[in-house]
Protein backbone atom coordinates (compact mmCIF):
# COMPACT_ATOMS: atom_id res chain seq x y z
CA UNK A 1 0.00 0.00 0.00
CA UNK A 2 1.27 3.50 -0.97
CA UNK A 3 2.33 6.05 1.98
CA UNK A 4 -0.58 8.69 2.16
CA UNK A 5 0.39 11.93 0.47
CA UNK A 6 1.92 13.64 4.02
CA UNK A 7 1.25 17.90 4.07
CA UNK A 8 2.71 19.74 7.00
CA UNK A 9 0.97 22.24 8.46
CA UNK A 10 2.20 25.15 10.67
CA UNK A 11 1.31 28.57 11.13
CA UNK A 12 2.77 31.27 14.00
CA UNK A 13 0.53 31.50 17.21
CA UNK A 14 -2.81 32.78 16.36
CA UNK A 15 -2.95 31.68 12.61
CA UNK A 16 -5.68 29.66 12.86
CA UNK A 17 -4.19 25.88 12.91
CA UNK A 18 -6.55 24.14 14.03
CA UNK A 19 -9.39 26.01 11.86
CA UNK A 20 -7.88 24.77 8.58
CA UNK A 21 -7.25 21.31 9.64
CA UNK A 22 -10.82 21.59 10.83
CA UNK A 23 -12.27 22.74 7.41
CA UNK A 24 -10.21 19.74 5.76
CA UNK A 25 -11.09 17.35 7.94
CA UNK A 26 -15.05 18.11 6.24
CA UNK A 27 -13.74 16.43 3.26
CA UNK A 28 -12.61 13.86 5.03
CA UNK A 29 -8.66 14.15 5.52
CA UNK A 30 -7.16 12.58 8.25
CA UNK A 31 -5.31 15.05 10.87
CA UNK A 32 -2.36 14.05 12.74
CA UNK A 33 -1.67 16.41 15.69
CA UNK A 34 2.10 16.67 16.67
CA UNK A 35 0.73 18.46 20.06
CA UNK A 36 -1.29 14.48 21.28
CA UNK A 37 1.65 12.63 19.64
CA UNK A 38 4.10 14.59 22.33
CA UNK A 39 1.54 14.05 25.11
CA UNK A 40 0.85 10.05 24.27
CA UNK A 41 4.94 9.72 23.99
CA UNK A 42 4.92 10.95 27.48
CA UNK A 43 2.02 8.98 29.29
CA UNK A 44 2.56 6.93 32.45
CA UNK A 45 4.32 3.45 31.55
CA UNK A 46 5.99 5.06 28.59
CA UNK A 47 9.78 4.92 27.73
CA UNK A 48 9.49 8.52 27.53
CA UNK A 49 8.22 9.36 30.67
CA UNK A 50 10.81 7.03 32.47
CA UNK A 51 13.76 8.79 30.86
CA UNK A 52 12.17 12.15 31.58
CA UNK A 53 12.16 11.08 34.96
CA UNK A 54 15.41 9.49 35.05
CA UNK A 55 17.21 12.97 33.44
CA UNK A 56 14.79 15.58 35.56
CA UNK A 57 14.06 13.95 38.67
CA UNK A 58 10.35 13.16 40.17
CA UNK A 59 9.89 15.99 41.08
CA UNK A 60 8.82 16.60 37.38
CA UNK A 61 5.71 14.57 38.19
CA UNK A 62 2.29 15.12 39.90
CA UNK A 63 0.93 13.17 42.88
CA UNK A 64 -0.65 10.81 40.13
CA UNK A 65 2.34 10.24 38.36
CA UNK A 66 1.94 12.18 35.34
CA UNK A 67 3.93 14.42 33.65
CA UNK A 68 3.72 17.87 35.85
CA UNK A 69 4.19 19.82 32.71
CA UNK A 70 4.75 22.84 34.12
CA UNK A 71 7.38 22.17 36.80
CA UNK A 72 9.31 20.58 33.84
CA UNK A 73 8.75 23.86 31.57
CA UNK A 74 9.89 25.74 35.20
CA UNK A 75 13.42 23.28 35.29
CA UNK A 76 14.58 23.89 31.57
CA UNK A 77 13.06 27.50 30.58
CA UNK A 78 15.63 29.13 31.60
CA UNK A 79 18.61 26.24 30.58
CA UNK A 80 19.59 25.81 27.20
CA UNK A 81 20.95 22.68 27.56
CA UNK A 82 18.00 20.88 29.99
CA UNK A 83 16.33 22.28 27.46
CA UNK A 84 17.93 21.33 24.64
CA UNK A 85 18.43 17.50 26.45
CA UNK A 86 14.77 17.65 26.70
CA UNK A 87 13.96 17.64 23.02
CA UNK A 88 16.74 14.91 22.67
CA UNK A 89 14.61 12.98 24.37
CA UNK A 90 10.95 13.79 22.81
CA UNK A 91 11.44 14.35 19.66
CA UNK A 92 12.62 11.13 18.14
CA UNK A 93 10.11 9.42 19.97
CA UNK A 94 7.31 12.11 18.75
CA UNK A 95 8.60 11.33 15.58
CA UNK A 96 8.23 7.99 15.46
CA UNK A 97 4.77 8.10 16.89
CA UNK A 98 3.34 10.39 13.87
CA UNK A 99 4.86 7.47 11.33
CA UNK A 100 3.34 4.95 13.27
CA UNK A 101 -0.17 6.89 12.68
CA UNK A 102 0.68 7.61 8.91
CA UNK A 103 2.08 4.11 8.01
CA UNK A 104 -2.10 2.61 9.34
CA UNK A 105 -3.81 5.53 7.21
CA UNK A 106 -5.60 4.45 4.33
CA UNK A 107 -6.12 7.58 2.58
CA UNK A 108 -4.68 9.56 -0.06
CA UNK A 109 -3.66 12.64 1.81
CA UNK A 110 -3.37 13.49 5.46
CA UNK A 111 -2.31 16.42 7.26
CA UNK A 112 -0.02 16.74 9.98
CA UNK A 113 -0.17 19.98 12.57
CA UNK A 114 3.09 20.86 13.42
CA UNK A 115 3.47 24.23 15.09
CA UNK A 116 6.86 24.46 15.31
CA UNK A 117 7.97 22.77 11.89
CA UNK A 118 9.59 25.47 10.45
CA UNK A 119 11.85 25.99 13.55
CA UNK A 120 12.37 22.13 14.35
CA UNK A 121 12.62 20.54 11.29
CA UNK A 122 13.42 17.27 10.34
CA UNK A 123 10.71 15.74 9.74
CA UNK A 124 11.88 13.78 6.39
CA UNK A 125 8.45 11.90 5.79
CA UNK A 126 6.60 15.37 5.08
CA UNK A 127 5.81 15.78 1.11
CA UNK A 128 4.43 19.01 1.03
CA UNK A 129 4.25 22.20 3.42
CA UNK A 130 0.97 24.30 4.53
CA UNK A 131 1.62 27.35 6.05
CA UNK A 132 -1.51 28.96 7.57
CA UNK A 133 -1.05 33.09 7.16
CA UNK A 134 -2.77 36.02 8.70
CA UNK A 135 -1.57 39.76 9.59
CA UNK A 136 0.12 40.06 12.38
CA UNK A 137 -2.12 42.59 14.11
CA UNK A 138 -4.78 39.63 13.94
CA UNK A 139 -2.78 37.55 15.25
CA UNK A 140 -1.72 39.08 18.50
CA UNK A 141 -5.28 40.18 19.01
CA UNK A 142 -6.62 36.19 18.66
CA UNK A 143 -4.05 35.13 21.13
CA UNK A 144 -4.64 38.50 23.30
CA UNK A 145 -8.55 36.98 23.43
CA UNK A 146 -8.07 33.77 23.57
CA UNK A 147 -5.09 33.25 26.15
CA UNK A 148 -6.02 36.71 27.88
CA UNK A 149 -2.28 38.03 27.42
CA UNK A 150 -1.07 41.87 26.79
CA UNK A 151 0.36 42.68 23.95
CA UNK A 152 4.18 42.80 25.35
CA UNK A 153 3.52 39.49 26.30
CA UNK A 154 2.00 37.76 22.97
CA UNK A 155 4.81 39.77 21.41
CA UNK A 156 7.54 38.03 23.40
CA UNK A 157 6.14 34.38 22.41
CA UNK A 158 6.09 35.44 18.66
CA UNK A 159 9.97 36.57 18.85
CA UNK A 160 10.37 32.92 20.14
CA UNK A 161 9.09 31.91 16.66
CA UNK A 162 9.88 31.78 12.94
CA UNK A 163 8.58 34.90 11.29
CA UNK A 164 6.01 35.18 9.25
CA UNK A 165 8.07 35.93 6.07
CA UNK A 166 10.57 32.59 7.12
CA UNK A 167 7.48 30.55 7.07
CA UNK A 168 5.81 31.78 3.95
CA UNK A 169 9.72 31.13 2.24
CA UNK A 170 8.90 27.65 3.58
CA UNK A 171 5.60 26.98 1.98
CA UNK A 172 4.66 25.02 -0.83
CA UNK A 173 1.16 26.40 -0.05
CA UNK A 174 -0.59 28.60 2.11
CA UNK A 175 -4.04 29.51 3.27
CA UNK A 176 -4.73 32.83 3.85
CA UNK A 177 -6.99 33.08 7.52
CA UNK A 178 -7.59 36.75 7.86
CA UNK A 179 -10.79 35.86 9.56
CA UNK A 180 -13.79 35.26 7.48
CA UNK A 181 -14.61 31.57 7.43
CA UNK A 182 -16.04 31.85 3.80
CA UNK A 183 -12.47 32.43 1.66
CA UNK A 184 -11.00 30.05 3.73
CA UNK A 185 -13.44 27.03 3.07
CA UNK A 186 -13.08 27.65 -0.74
CA UNK A 187 -8.67 27.81 -0.47
CA UNK A 188 -9.40 24.63 1.73
CA UNK A 189 -11.42 22.99 -1.06
CA UNK A 190 -8.91 23.68 -3.85
CA UNK A 191 -6.13 22.31 -1.97
CA UNK A 192 -8.54 19.51 -1.30
CA UNK A 193 -8.56 18.93 -4.94
CA UNK A 194 -4.86 19.53 -5.48
CA UNK A 195 -3.85 17.41 -3.15
CA UNK A 196 -6.51 14.34 -4.37
CA UNK A 197 -4.54 15.15 -7.70
CA UNK A 198 -0.51 15.02 -6.26
CA UNK A 199 -1.41 12.14 -4.26
CA UNK A 200 -2.99 10.25 -7.25
CA UNK A 201 0.28 10.75 -9.40
CA UNK A 202 2.38 9.84 -6.71
CA UNK A 203 0.43 6.73 -6.69
CA UNK A 204 1.01 6.29 -10.24
CA UNK A 205 4.63 6.85 -10.16
CA UNK A 206 5.10 4.03 -7.69
CA UNK A 207 2.90 1.96 -9.79
CA UNK A 208 4.62 2.55 -13.10
CA UNK A 209 8.45 3.89 -11.91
Amino acid sequence: MTRSLVVGVTGGIGSGKSTICAEFARFGAPVIDADVAAREVVEPGTPGLAEIVAEFGASVLDSHGLLDRPALRRVVFKDAARRRRLEEILHPKIRARIAEQIAALDAPYCLLAIPLLVEKGNYTFIDRILVVDCPLEIQVERVMRRDKLTVPEVEAIMRTQTTREQRLAMADDVVLNAGDLDPVRGQVAELHQRYLLLAKARQNDRINP
